[in-house]
């Protein structure tokens, strides 16, 4: 199993550091979404990453700078609904139903499937899906590794995603709100991928 890590909506000081950190401490991939960002503030991250971590970044948003800075992955939404031309890597894409999952299946190289427990980053944002759905989803076929639950996953839980069958787990506010109270988002995710081995 594996770990992504979504970034915070708002640019945080040392970010750039804190994302290679990330990656160094076993993320998977790191996604920055910023919905609302201009290009130049999301220049400034991208040119603040060392180049050897790229690859292993995905943008949410100013998809144009992916080909420019060498960034490894895209995720489209309803801001970016497509890859931008000449881009030959990795396509995301957030789902909220099964069904949504169902229909991603070869369209994309991945898909969160959300949320699976209640959201800790966005409050009132509960579960939908009871574990004996997403089991049974599993059994299908529809969950598998190319499926990342997210909302809600922290080291309480974690094991539960892969008893559902999931590929891994995409995590934020678990990350990111210990990164705001002490600065140490890497001994989470430290944390986070001893317990899916």
């Amino acid at each position: 199993m594996r770990i992504i890590v979504i970034t915070e909506p708002c640019f945080l000081p040392g970010e750039a550091d804190a994302v290679a950190s990330l990656l160094d401490a076993g993320a998977w991939r790191v996604h920055l979404r910023k919905p609302g960002a201009d290009e130049n503030d999301m220049r400034r991250l991208l040119a603040g990453i060392p180049e050897r971590y790229r690859n292993a970044i995905s943008l949410h948003d100013c998809h144009g700078l992916a080909v420019q800075y060498g960034v490894g992955g895209v995720h489209v939404n309803s801001r970016n609904p497509g890859p931008p031309e000449r881009y030959e890597g990795l396509v995301s894409c957030s789902c909220h139903s099964l069904s949504e999952v169902s229909y991603g299946k070869g369209r994309f190289d991945y898909m969160f499937l959300s949320p699976v427990f209640d959201s800790i980053s966005k409050k009132g944002y509960g579960s939908r899906f009871s574990m004996g759905e997403l089991k049974d989803a599993a059994m299908k076929g529809i969950v598998d590794d190319k499926v990342f639950a997210l909302g809600g996953v922290s080291p309480d839980n974690i094991g539960l995603v892969r008893e559902a069958g999931f590929g891994g787990a995409a995590v934020l506010g678990s990350v990111w709100g210990q990164y705001s109270e002490d600065g140490d988002a890497v001994a989470l995710v430290r944390r986070l991928e001893s317990l899916l081995r």
